[in-house]
């Protein structure tokens, strides 16, 4: 049995008539930026996430990145001030921070949830401590209740990275209304895909709404009349219109990532090979399942010899990126296990039962003396 990491190609041909048709719309429109399909797409993925205010951008990275130039915009940040970030994360969570002249202070994750531990933080705050970035690695939300007490009790700002987090939840509250703002990405293998490059804003601010719909959009919120040295990162309306389509099929398929996450949890029976801690089912969205493993080389090696396609989120961790020169020198040992032990085994809404089965089933045979 061949099993893909990810079939992107099988997972849109679910609603492939359905976006041909949004693709048709917006071509016959005449009308392709800043039109009503992105207009339709903010307004429902606003109330999906829970929060006042949606603004589609060009990318996962521009909305992290915009959000902190719209708080430098407004006074709420200068330049120097630092940026709590969990150490394990992907880089581009680092190039929002360092983009905007701020400083990036990394704190060692929690090793069970590989997310921003709140006793790490506590420990991390200086009188230049201004904002707490938690990135929702993997599909499973931070603590938030703990890390929202921890900002209230030092008046700090909250933005999440919400790339990987999709629908997660805690008590209700969904990834993205949890912060001050919140950043999505809409990268083609994301749980919610556009057909390219796309990313969100969300928020409850309205001032803050305002400066990012301007800022967006080349400092302007009227066509030649600029208010802020603002740039071009507007989602386009063909990339709406798709997200839109997607957006109703979110939720299944979020039920059958998280089935096949079960079903991995419950036969992956292996002391080779450690799996991912779950705070509680709602809470984690699956993006990625991330095991563990000392011998990852040779795990991922007799993978791919029974047919079975993995990846590696992330081999190198961003204080060890030759773009940090400045960071080389930390020393983070939770991050850099993690960095080296962690595999990404094969999870999407496409992935079948029976091909969870033959995965689990070839994870235990790893190592085995038959």
């Amino acid at each position: 049995m061949n099993v893909p990491f990810l079939d992107l190609k099988a997972i849109n041909q679910a609603c492939r008539e359905q976006l041909i048709q949004a693709m048709t719309d917006v071509l016959d429109s005449g009308w392709y930026i800043q039109g009503q399909k992105l207009n339709e797409f903010e307004k429902k993925f606003a109330e999906y996430c829970g929060t006042e205010f949606c603004l589609g951008v060009a990318n996962g990275l521009d909305a992290l990145t915009l959000t902190l130039r719209a708080w430098k915009t407004m006074g709420k940040l200068k330049s120097g001030d630092e940026v709590i970030v969990p150490a394990n994360t992907y880089i581009a969570s680092i190039l929002a921070i360092t983009e905007n002249d701020l400083v990036p202070v990394l704190v060692e994750p929690n090793a069970d949830t590989f997310n921003l531990c709140p006793e790490n933080v506590r420990r991390a705050i200086t009188p230049r401590t201004r904002v707490l970035l938690p990135v929702h690695l993997y599909g499973q939300l931070a603590d938030m209740e703990n890390l929202m007490e921890i900002s209230s009790d030092h008046n700090l700002l909250v933005l999440e990275d919400s790339a990987q987090s999709h629908g997660a939840q805690i008590d209700g509250r969904k990834s993205g209304s949890w912060g001050d703002a919140s950043g999505f990405s809409f990268y083609p293998g994301k749980n919610l895909g556009a057909l390219g490059d796309a990313g969100a804003i969300t928020t409850s601010d309205p001032e803050l709404y305002e400066v990012l719909k301007a800022l967006r959009n080349y400092g302007s919120h009227e066509k030649y009349k600029n208010i802020f040295q603002g740039v071009n990162s507007r989602l386009d309306e063909i990339q709406a219109a798709i997200l839109s389509v997607k957006l109703g099929f979110l939720d299944e398929q979020t039920k059958h990532r998280q089935k096949i996450a079960s079903a991995y949890l419950d036969n992956i029976k292996n002391n080779a090979i450690t799996l991912p801690v779950v705070v509680s089912p709602e809470q984690h969205v699956w993006h990625l399942f991330v095991i563990r493993s000392s011998r990852r080389q040779e795990l991922q090696r007799f993978l791919m010899d029974n047919g079975i396609q993995t990846l590696i989120h992330y081999p190198i961790p961003p204080h060890q990126q030759q773009a940090y020169p400045g960071l080389n020198n930390l020393e983070l040992p939770v991050t850099e296990r993690i960095h080296n032990e962690v595999l990404s085994l094969p999870m999407g809404p496409s992935l079948s039962v029976e091909e969870a089965a033959y995965v689990a089933q070839v994870c235990n045979r790893f190592m085995s003396k038959d």
